[in-house]
């Protein structure tokens, strides 16, 4: 059954799935992260398993497929140590193991995520200290057949204080034969007593090679079709996100950069009008991960314009031609500026909740002055 199909037997998306492809929970093969599964298998191997792991790394690379990864894998041992040289760490999609994971129906896994609220029919924006509590029970009772308790909390950068000091208070004192496997897109919003507690797995963007296999297999798992010159575009602008590569792939990705670049082409002069009606469009209730995805995409482009600057490489097409009108030696810093203060008030807006097409607007201003004060 296609993720499409399922969305309409399962009610609400879920928070930070990306329709309509599967949750990770459903991917049997992670890209581009061998290292890092390594790392936690040879301490599995070695009976000294860490009780707790931070998967720290960009949006859309595979932490949270990782991460289910780790637990199909201790979940499947009963006893850290017994997983032997060479035998395979993960299990094979038919397993029921996989099928009980997948389903989030294993009695020995907990995932800990934001909650639906009924009453706004919206996601609360962070997790909560009831839903943190929920570890009480979980890890009170005893796990079935002596073997491990897995708990996920995906992401742990969402955690308000309360819920973060509940988690602490976990960490501090976990029960015998429990793996937490904290997954985060920003580890610097963690407490520092919930990282000094935690052993990192710090995951880089994939690779070409990776990324490129892991959103063609998306793709055909899901029954997605994509033609050539869409996934090349998508693969360019996704900087080793998976997410992002489906993003722009299968929604309106390739529509907003055109007219990011567009709006570029364009500097100093803007076209108020236009970036207002996209800002308030933007700005939407139910246009947070298109809201996500321009900024993302407006930030990797003036984030590629700096590096070409410093080195002459990395761009082609539109974006040279842009780079080469806007850019200088000199400049280069303020553009280096521009992307650091769109990323600040990024962070800020979503996390104080502020006006967000305020922020579509006050970056498009912020970048006309820039251009305005290089080309006059």
């Amino acid at each position: 059954m296609s993720a499409a199909a399922r969305k309409s037997e399962t009610g609400p998306i879920e928070p930070d799935r990306l329709e309509p492809f599967s949750s990770p929970r459903e991917v049997d093969r992670v890209f581009g992260h061998d290292a890092a599964a390594q790392e936690f298998e040879e301490a599995l191997r070695s009976g000294r398993l860490h009780h707790a792991w931070l998967l720290v790394g960009p949006e859309g690379i595979g932490k949270a497929t990782l991460a289910y990864r780790l637990a199909r894998t201790i979940l499947a041992h009963a006893e850290a140590g017994d997983l032997l040289p060479g035998e395979p760490a993960d299990v094979a999609p038919d397993h029921p193991i996989f099928r009980k994971v997948a389903g989030l129906a294993h009695p020995n896994l907990l995932l800990i995520r934001r909650t639906w609220m009924e009453k706004t029919k919206r996601y609360s924006q962070v997790i909560s200290v009831d839903e943190v509590r929920r570890l009480r029970s979980f890890l009170g009772s005893t796990a079935g057949d002596g073997s491990w308790r897995v708990v996920i909390v995906d992401r742990a950068d969402q955690l308000n204080q309360n819920a973060a000091n509940a988690l602490l208070k976990a960490l501090e004192e976990p029960p015998p034969s429990t793996l937490f496997l904290l997954v985060s897109n920003a580890e610097g919003r963690l407490p520092v007593t919930i990282r000094s507690r935690t052993r990192a797995l710090r995951l880089s963007p994939l690779d070409e090679t990776a990324l490129a296999g892991a959103v063609r297999a998306a793709l055909e798992r899901d029954g997605i079709e994509a033609d050539e010159e869409t996934l090349r575009t998508a693969l360019a602008l996704s900087q080793g996100s998976v997410r992002r590569a489906l993003e722009l792939v299968t929604g309106e990705g390739i529509g907003l950069y055109n007219d990011i670049v567009a709006t570029f082409e364009g500097l100093p002069d803007l076209d108020g009008a236009r970036v207002q009606r996209l800002a308030e469009k933007l700005a939407g209730v139910n246009e947070t991960e298109q809201l996500e995805l321009y900024l993302a995409l407006l930030l990797g482009l003036i984030e590629r314009l700096v590096h070409y600057g410093a080195t002459g490489t990395g761009l082609k097409g539109a974006e040279e031609k842009l780079a080469q009108r806007l850019l200088t030696a000199e400049t280069l810093p303020a553009w280096a500026e521009a992307w650091e203060a769109i990323s600040a008030a990024r962070a800020e807006t979503f996390a104080l909740n502020l006006d967000r097409g305020l922020l579509v607007l006050n970056s498009w201003f912020g970048l006309q002055e820039l251009a305005a004060s290089q080309t006059s």
